[in-house]
């Protein structure tokens, strides 16, 4: 299966566990991550994004967490490793050690921090990296970490670069990601990011998702992109919109990690700071929200 069928499905973006929240990768917690993954059907892996915690991690770290991913899947599905950055060159930097360590694809983000003050700004960046990197780009629009969205006429300038293969759409505007997938290509890979609107965006025309609650029931996932256009589908989304919720309340990271931690996958939901662990009153909604998936499911 080449990169472009694989990305035509369910990519996880993995957490980084810990074992507590000032301490090390828990480099065995991360192999059964893996290893929940893989027998749950997703079709690709993405370690070091925003659900992973990449900014709360050593560049040493996070160049451990792909050579893990990598080992461990053994080429059974593709690897795309975060290369986010705010300057070109460490971008380019991050792309290279990740072609270094046998990723098949990176994930880049607009700068954040200093964000552009044109639209031609983050064309120009994304272009100088695309130019440079041995690996083939995904490009990723998270305008609540960036400061501003990728525009829809800097993506479609840039779309038809050879080494630049698509978007990962994390905004949560639907009408914003129908405008993507009419001003691009149509081999130009565009998918849907948020949870919560994964069977509406498959419905029009997404090519696969990237979701953060595919860590937690990577099965349910794999069975709603089969069934999309059907009722169990419909079934399956709406199962995960409260568990999304949860996620919307305390953040991705933590609770992934708490979800995790529920399902007996990894041994702790510690995360770094700035991020904080879900508190003892949100732990039990989301106990129930991830029992709600799993029974939605066939």
């Amino acid at each position: 299966m080449t990169l472009q069928q694989a990305l035509q499905g369910i990519t996880c973006p993995l957490v980084t566990p810990f074992e507590d929240d000032s301490s090390g990768i828990d480099e065995s917690a991360f192999d059964d991550l893996v290893d929940h993954l893989l027998a749950g059907g997703i079709d690709a892996l993405f370690p070091c994004g925003t659900t992973g915690e990449f900014a709360s991690l050593t560049t040493e770290e996070r160049d451990r967490v792909h050579e893990l991913a990598v080992e461990h899947v053994d080429g059974e599905v593709p690897v795309l490793a975060g290369a986010a950055a705010t300057s070109v060159a460490d971008a380019v930097s991050h792309t290279e050690t990740a072609a270094e360590i046998g990723a098949d694809a990176a994930v880049l983000t607009p700068p954040y921090f200093h964000t552009a003050n044109a639209p031609e700004g983050n064309q120009r960046f994304l272009e100088r990296v695309a130019e440079r990197s041995p690996l083939p780009l995904l490009l990723y629009n998270i305008p609540v970490c960036t400061g501003k969205r990728l525009e829809p006429e800097t993506l479609a300038a840039v779309a038809t670069h050879d080494n630049v293969i698509g978007l990962k759409d994390s905004s949560g505007d639907l009408e914003y990601f129908l405008s993507i997938l009419r001003n691009t290509p149509d081999e130009f890979l565009v998918l849907q990011g948020y949870d919560a609107l994964l069977v509406p965006a498959l419905r029009m025309g997404a090519d696969g998702g990237v979701n953060a609650l595919s860590n937690v029931v990577p099965e349910q996932y794999a069975e709603l992109y089969e069934t999309y256009d059907d009722e169990q589908g419909e079934n399956l989304q709406d199962a995960i919109v409260p568990l999304f919720d949860s996620c919307a309340n305390y953040g991705f990271a933590p609770a992934t990690k708490t979800a995790l931690e529920y399902c007996d996958v990894i041994p702790t939901d510690a995360v770094r700071p700035p991020l904080v662990e879900v508190p003892d009153d949100g732990r039990e909604a989301i106990g129930e929200s991830v029992d709600g998936v799993l029974e939605s499911g066939n």
